[in-house]
């Protein structure tokens, strides 16, 4: 599967972003589909994660900021980000793992991701 993120940019404390993922050469209801991020220097950071079913996880410091959802006929995933805080700030990554959606862990360590899109907050 091949995974191009787009959306990010600079926004202001408290904004909201919407990331999108467009999927392919896959149907993408095999994967557990999320989002990680990564600061360059530290590992990467599971940010939210969606399975087949819908179901859904997110990392501790989401806190109800952010919603991930799925298209699964037009193969986009979406992340959107609100309440945003400095503390956001990083490299965004689209990522598939063959894999149950057990926990979050699952998308940060994943196989598959894309080239990323930076998201700033300040």
């Amino acid at each position: 599967v091949q995974l191009v993120e787009s959306g990010g940019g600079s926004v202001q404390v408290g904004g909201s972003l919407r990331l999108s993922c467009v999927a392919s050469g896959d149907t993408i209801s095999r994967y557990c589909m999320g989002w990680f991020r990564q600061i360059p220097g530290k590992e990467r950071e599971g940010v939210a994660a969606i399975d087949d079913y819908n179901y859904t996880s997110y990392g501790d410091f989401v806190k109800g900021r952010f919603t991930i959802s799925q298209d699964n006929a037009k193969k986009i995933l979406y992340l959107q980000m609100n309440s945003l805080k400095p503390e956001d700030t990083a490299m965004y990554f689209c990522a598939a793992e063959l894999a149950p959606c057990r926990h979050i862990d699952t998308v940060a360590s994943a196989f598959y991701w894309g080239q990323g899109t930076q998201v700033t907050v300040s």
